[in-house]
């Protein structure tokens, strides 16, 4: 659950404190208010591109998601939940069950075994139905402090940043944040924006990340917030 602290600056949040301002890099805080500004005009309707009903849908897709395409989330699960539309269901099913729905998604194996047990333990524990708490989503198999992010924030509304690759990235070519742990990105990010904004800044700078700031050869010649943007560590722009 949230703690009594969450908000902007120096924030307890889900067992997590804020990095001292003099880690982070200089000007950061100037930046942070350009950077949402534009994001904010770029992204106006940012939300998350996993397609889902219910928290147990969530859940699932976001745990396929690790290493692997929205896309490919998206394709597998509408069959995936047609066969198994909740906890209850999915509990009864083995790995080997799950596997022909989500072959094509990455390290589907895993996947499939982590599915299995984390419904079992929906049942078992929570009368099937996903905790709107953030250590009991943590403690579920194939799940992690990314996952629950995810989950509280999009089915419960609770404001939380989760730090994927793309969210990782951005924030330190931003200037945002010096970190590589996504746990102390988290920290660095929170400190920086107004938690009621935390939500739509991940999404946006996925958004982003997936459209304009590429890994390997960022459009940076096409990017809106060049003028905000240190480019740090950027190699190879285009």
């Amino acid at each position: 659950m949230l703690g009594d602290d969450a908000g902007r600056g120096g924030c307890t949040l889900w067992g997590v404190t804020s990095l001292p301002a003099a880690e982070r890099p200089a000007g950061a805080g100037d930046r942070a208010a350009q950077v949402l500004a534009h994001l904010e005009r770029l992204y106006p309707d940012a939300r998350t591109e996993l397609d889902f009903r219910t928290p147990f849908e969530l859940l699932v897709a976001t745990v396929l998601s690790a290493q692997a395409t929205d896309v490919s989330v998206n394709a597998a699960t509408p069959t995936l939940f047609e066969r198994y539309p909740d906890a209850q269901a999915m509990s009864q099913a083995t790995p080997e069950d799950l596997e022909p729905y989500i072959r094509r998604i990455g390290l589907y194996r895993n996947k499939a075994r982590h599915l299995a047990a984390l419904a079992r333990l929906l049942v078992e524990r929570h009368g099937g139905e996903v905790p709107n708490d953030f250590e009991a989503v943590v403690a579920l198999p194939g799940a992690g402090r990314k996952t629950a992010n995810v989950v509280l924030s999009n089915a419960y509304g609770f404001p939380a940043i989760a730090v994927d690759t793309h969210v990782g990235r951005l924030s330190r070519r931003l200037g945002l944040s010096a970190q590589t742990n996504p746990d102390k990105v988290e920290r660095d990010l929170q400190a920086l924006f107004p938690n009621e904004r935390w939500v739509f800044l991940h999404h946006a700078l996925i958004l982003h990340g997936r459209r304009v700031c590429f890994a390997r050869r960022p459009r940076c010649s096409a990017c809106e917030l060049l003028a905000c943007c240190p480019q740090i560590g950027v190699t190879d722009a285009a």
